[in-house]
C-alpha cells in the first residue's frame, strides 16, 4: 500500500449469503471492531439486504455496496436492478464484472464496460474486477488478459471519472478455492494493471487509483499481501462473512 498516493479500501463481497436478520447482526458486530479503521470499509450485500444493511450501518464508517447492476436505466430486463435504483436507495458502491458473473451469467468484457458506464452515470463508485483463469496463467498470458479486460472495461471512462473506479485483481483460480496468489504474484499483476492505466490516463491518475487484491485473502495472509506497494486493499469473500476475520483484515490495512 502507498497511502500517501491513494486510499486503502477493504470491501466485503457477501455473495449469495445472509438473510436480513443475519445482515443486521453481522454489521452490528462489525461496527465496533472497525470504528477506528484507517482505510475505507465496504460491505457488498445481496440486493434483498441493501435497505437493511444501509439502516444497520447508519452512523458508522461501514459503507454499503451492491454486487451487480444492469446497464440500462429501466426496461424489460426481468430480474435485473439498475444503477439508478441502487443510487436511489443510498448505495454508493457496486461490484462489476466479478468472475462468477462472467462464468455463470454470461458477462463479457463488453457488458462489463456497459455496466461500468451505467454505474458512473448514476453516481456510483464501481469496483471493477479483472483476472485470469488458471489455464491462462499456465500459458503465461496473465498480463495480456488483465490488460485487455482493463482496457475494455474502462473504454469511454474519463480521467475525472476514474476517481470513481476501484480495480480488484482477482485471479479466478484463487477465488473460493483456498488457493492464493503469492504476495509477489499479486503485487506484480496489480503493478501491471497500474501501468495499463498509466498508459491510458497518465502516471498521476494511475498513482491515485486504488487497486485491490481479491482471491482468498484472509487474516493470516492479509499483512503480507497488503505490504506490496501496488496492492491497496482487498475484495474479500468468505472472510467478510465473519466479523472478527473481516476486522482483522481491516486492521492489517490500517
Amino acid at each position: 500500500m502507498n497511502k500517501e498516493l491513494r486510499k486503502a479500501v477493504i470491501a466485503g463481497n457477501w455473495k449469495m449469503n445472509n438473510t436480513r436478520p443475519d445482515t443486521t447482526g453481522l454489521i452490528g458486530r462489525l461496527k465496533p471492531l472497525v470504528a477506528g479503521a484507517a482505510c475505507d470499509v465496504i460491505a457488498c450485500v445481496p440486493h434483498t439486504n441493501l435497505e437493511t444493511a444501509l439502516k444497520a450501518a447508519q452512523g458508522s464508517n461501514v459503507k454499503i455496496g451492491a454486487q451487480n447492476c444492469h446497464w440500462a436505466n429501466s426496461g424489460a430486463f426481468t430480474g435485473e436492478i439498475s444503477a439508478g435504483m441502487l443510487a436511489e436507495l443510498g448505495v454508493r458502491y457496486v461490484i462489476i464484472g466479478h468472475s462468477e458473473r462472467r462464468q455463470y451469467f454470461g458477462e463479457t468484457d463488453v457488458t462489463v464496460n456497459q455496466r461500468v458506464r451505467a454505474a458512473l452515470d448514476a453516481g456510483l463508485t464501481a469496483i471493477l474486477c479483472v483476472g485470469e483463469l488458471l489455464e491462462q496463467r499456465e500459458q503465461e498470458i496473465t498480463g495480456e488478459i488483465c490488460a485487455m479486460q482493463t482496457k475494455i472495461a474502462l473504454s469511454g471512462v474519463s480521467k475525472q471519472e476514474l476517481a470513481r473506479i476501484i480495480i480488484a485483481y482477482e485471479p479466478v483460480w484463487a477465488i473460493g478455492t483456498g488457493k492464493t496468489a503469492t504476495a509477489q504474484q499479486a503485487g506484480e499483476v496489480c503493478g501491471l494493471i497500474r501501468n495499463v492505466v498509466a498508459n491510458l490516463y497518465g502516471k498521476a491518475a494511475a498513482d491515485a487509483l486504488t487497486i485491490q487484491y481479491g482471491g482468498s485473502m484472509n487474516p493470516s495472509n492479509a499483512a503480507e499481501l497488503l505490504a506490496m506497494p501496488d496492492i491497496d486493499g482487498g475484495l474479500i469473500g468468505g472472510a467478510s462473512l465473519k466479523a472478527e476475520d473481516f476486522a482483522a483484515i481491516i486492521k492489517a490495512a490500517s
